[in-house]
């Protein structure tokens, strides 16, 4: 019935322009980039769930518990302690600095190359980040609706945009912290009744489920091979440092805890949402583990990229009301972790790059509205590349493997800017930091050379910032003033 679900789907984008529409009044640039300082907490903290989980979560880690097990856990711990890094460590720098844009810091620390560098670096991380995430949603999106109308997945692709980009261009991140708690809600109730349907469809109740998974070969959590990728110190450290570098070290997610009014009111939404994550990753785990059984219950193959077996279920075996609440659940998901990103992207390009805090205001909201369509043109193009030619691999696997090459010169820049008084020259930074990624991706290959037994992870991202970091000791020296360092 693809009519009818665009139908109910068009329902939904309409009560998000409703919200856009009321929360984007009298709105200025000051609004759209830090909401005036004036968000609750709670609020921000519950709409970040919706935000840090995104598509990606709702489809690929399910589908990866065939061939992982619960191992993506070990992960989740390790974020924990990650956010208390941010909580604790950086949020205090954010606050005390009165930062719009995070990358202000490096300017301050090292110089104005090193701040672009930062930025760009940003903006390159998140842009392919959203794009993969978006690519994900509307893969489901076209084989629920979009393919059964014969529209192409490219145009697919371009009408999702079109409608992320109505509601989101004008209310920046107050807007998007209003939608995002509600499309949170959305993404929560469909992963709820998506569980509770395939417990009923096997005839489970709450503790035959719990039973089953736990007897399961999908339920293992822990794993000692060093060898391995799924080894859990280099999982637990890996989520720590994923953490650190794709919130705390990212405008997106940040952008959102600096709307709070204080520094304390920051940390008490850092830490909430950190805790509430936990159980809703290990839901969505569950909920992998119940898909396996419910495909080999019914005869399902599972297909060569895992992703894709969510949505085949939810396509040919959902009753009609849950499928409908289930693409809600996921067309939440995708949109509060895309408009989240396009709002921080064009945040920091106009505060970075254009200088939007020492020009003239005359022209700044038309230009505001140019950037914002640029980067959502540039994200659809990344999306048609990555379709076209990596559509063999998983998403989460894809996205942490950029995220590591992407975001390990930010966590070498941030830690040795916060851990360590030596000055650096700012010169030789940003050919640095252009560096670090090649060197680690030669080491990366030189080990499947020479060590084929240990396979890599998530690890990438430590051992980039590590080169940064190693680099910027031996090219700095004394002497550097304490101003803004990690003792203040």
């Amino acid at each position: 019935m693809p009519l009818l679900t665009a139908t109910v789907v068009s329902v939904y984008i309409i009560l998000l322009l409703i919200i856009a529409r009321v929360t984007s009044k009298k709105n200025d640039n000051q609004t759209f980039f830090t909401a005036n300082r004036t968000s609750p907490w709670f609020l921000v903290a519950f709409g970040m769930i919706g935000t840090s989980i995104s598509g990606v979560t709702f489809i690929s880690i399910p589908g990866q518990v065939n061939a992982i097990a619960f191992s993506y856990f070990q992960i989740v711990i390790g974020y924990f302690f990650g956010y208390v890094v941010i909580a604790y460590v950086l949020l205090p720098l954010y606050y005390r600095l009165q930062l719009t844009s995070i990358y202000t810091y490096l300017e301050s620390r090292f110089g104005k190359g090193t701040y672009k560098t930062g930025a760009f670096y940003f903006l390159l991380s998140r842009s392919v980040g959203s794009a993969l995430r978006l690519m994900l949603a509307v893969n489901v999106f076209y084989v629920i609706i979009f393919q059964q109308l014969g529209v192409p997945f490219e145009i697919a692709v371009v009408i999702s945009m079109l409608f992320i980009l109505i509601y989101s261009i004008r209310g920046g991140v107050k807007t998007i912290i209003w939608t995002d708690t509600l499309q949170t809600f959305f993404l929560i109730a469909s992963l709820v009744l998506t569980v509770v349907f395939l417990n009923r469809n096997m005839n489970f109740n709450l503790w035959d489920s719990v039973h089953a998974i736990a007897s399961s070969k999908y339920s293992q959590v822990f794993f000692w091979d060093y060898h391995g990728s799924n080894f859990f110190v280099k999982q637990f450290f890996s989520g720590m440092f994923i953490t650190i570098a794709m919130t705390g070290l990212d405008q997106d997610l940040m952008q959102k805890n600096l709307t709070c009014r204080t520094l304390k009111d920051a940390q008490k939404n850092m830490m909430v949402f950190s805790i509430i994550l936990i159980f809703v990753n290990l839901l969505f785990l569950a909920m992998g583990a119940l898909m396996y059984m419910f495909a080999q219950s019914k005869g399902i193959s599972t297909p060569a990229v895992t992703d894709n077996l969510l949505p085949i279920i939810a396509k040919d075996y959902l009753p009609i009301a849950f499928k409908f609440i289930f693409l809600i659940g996921l067309t939440a998901a995708t949109f509060a972790s895309t408009d989240s990103a396009m709002t921080a992207l064009t945040t920091s390009f106009c505060v970075d790059f254009l200088n939007f805090n020492h020009k003239n205001s005359n022209h700044k909201i038309s230009t505001r509205y140019m950037v914002h369509i640029g980067f959502a043109m540039l994200i659809v193009l990344i999306v048609f590349g990555f379709h076209w030619f990596n559509s063999d691999k998983s998403i989460i696997t894809t996205l942490f493997n950029a995220a590591g090459y992407t975001y390990g010169p930010l966590l070498g820049l941030y830690s040795f800017g916060l851990f360590s008084i030596r000055k650096v020259k700012d010169a030789y930074i940003t050919f640095l930091c252009i560096l670090s990624p090649f060197l680690t991706y030669l080491i990366v290959y030189l080990c499947g050379i020479y060590i084929p037994s240990y396979k890599f992870g998530f690890e990438i991202l430590i051992i980039n910032g590590l080169i940064v970091y190693i680099s910027l000791y031996f090219m700095s020296r004394r002497n550097m003033p304490l101003a803004h360092g990690i003792s203040n």
